[in-house]
């Protein structure tokens, strides 16, 4: 197996050394300083389903494993456990749906690419509450759900915020007690090792995700940006919006 690559050497390969230092956050019991505790899963776009899911086990050595498709959504999926309770979404255009709701951008995407990311909230009505008394423009909670290849359907709410930054704002998922978390069953053996939210004014950002009810630190850059590195039994899989 080969080692994840150090911190510096991430951020040499994917964009160069940031102009503040960075400010770590915890991701398990012992080591846990590079993912925030509530991030559910992190989407990767792409206009072809198999060239995604190529793509991922080039990198890692783990084949993503069909997911389903978003009824009315537009979409299909791939999946890949990063630990516990995370997961990396491949998404692509359904070819038997016409209108795609959220990402529509993946029609034109032909390399895979970090388009968006979800985190779980202890209390969806809360968040809800949070992001109305922020003045924050959102959408639901709405129900989702898709059928997995076995048949089983997995459901769940969404808020969705009426502009996330091209992604740079997570969405809020909850799934439903009598649905496994795709962490669960998803080919396993990688793992998240950083998710990082970069900005030319971090305060800015920072003041943002408070008003959403998020306590999230972010990096200083020359834009707005989200980067991942996630690591496998092959190699590195390093992602940025």
């Amino acid at each position: 197996m080969s080692q994840p690559l150090s911190r510096r050497v991430f951020l040499a390969l994917i964009g160069g050394a940031l102009a503040v230092p960075s400010v770590s956050w915890a991701t398990d019991a012992e080591d846990d300083d590079e993912v925030p505790a509530l991030l559910d899963h992190l989407i990767v776009g792409c206009r072809d389903l198999d060239r995604g899911i190529d793509f991922v086990e080039e990198k890692t050595g783990v084949r993503p494993a069909m997911g389903g498709v978003h009824p009315g959504r537009g979409t299909r999926n791939a999946l890949l456990s990063l630990g516990e309770r995370r997961y990396l979404e491949i998404m692509a255009p359904d070819p038997a749906q016409n209108r795609i709701v959220h990402y529509p951008q993946i029609r034109e995407m032909n390399d895979p690419r970090l388009i968006g990311w979800a985190v779980h909230p202890p209390d969806m009505a809360a968040i809800a509450k949070q992001l109305h008394e922020s003045q924050i423009a959102f959408q639901g909670p709405d129900d989702g759900s898709r059928k997995r290849p076995d048949g089983h359907v997995l459901t769940w709410k969404t808020v969705n915020l009426a502009d996330d930054r091209h992604g740079l704002l997570p969405f809020f998922i909850e799934w439903s007690a009598d649905s496994t978390h795709p962490s669960k069953d998803a080919p396993a053996r990688c793992r998240l090792e950083y998710f990082e939210i970069m900005s030319a004014d971090p305060e800015e950002l920072s003041l943002t995700f408070k008003r959403m009810g998020l306590d999230l630190p972010v990096e200083r850059s020359d834009k707005a940006r989200l980067r991942a590195l996630i690591s496998g039994p092959k190699g590195d899989l390093g992602l940025s919006t």
